[in-house]
């Protein structure tokens, strides 16, 4: 995806753990995060604690959607991808992606990777690995800061 690109629309999904959403539930309200996580994934599991924190820390200005997508054949498991939910306390909707249409839609090939959208659905900024999570949220500030300005 390239910057200001519209969102994809959440379609596709072998399941959703926590609670399913839309893109037309996210988008008009506020911006929201995306981020694309495996159960195989060491750095995705020691960056979780930081999108947690995101999550609650902003819960009334931010939405905060996981994406799983598999690497592997063992990634397909459901109850591995639960376990790891739960274990990692992922409580945002999880979107399962075991065929793998969002992560194309998204055109993204990395994890972990994570996508913030304006709260008109416009992707402002997209970065991809273990590191670098204080410019995600400074990103994630920046479009929380252009929304007071409305």
């Amino acid at each position: 995806m390239r910057l200001r690109e519209p969102m994809p629309e959440l379609v596709g999904a072998t399941t959703w753990l926590n609670g399913k959403t839309t893109k037309g539930k996210l988008v008009g309200k506020k911006p929201t995060l995306i981020h694309f996580w495996s159960v195989s994934c060491y750095l995705c599991k020691e960056t979780m604690l930081e999108i947690n924190h995101f999550r609650d820390k902003y819960m009334d200005d931010l939405n905060v959607v996981a994406v799983h997508i598999p690497r592997s054949p063992a990634d397909l498991n459901l109850d591995l991808i639960k376990s790891s939910a739960d274990e990692y306390d992922i409580k945002q909707p999880v979107f399962v992606d075991n065929a793998q249409k969002l992560r194309d839609a998204f055109g993204n090939k990395e994890v972990p990777a994570y996508y913030v959208f304006d709260k008109d659905g416009k992707l402002r900024h997209f970065q991809a690995g273990g590191s670098g999570m204080k410019m995600l949220e400074k990103r994630i500030h920046r479009v929380l800061d252009e929304m007071k300005d409305y």
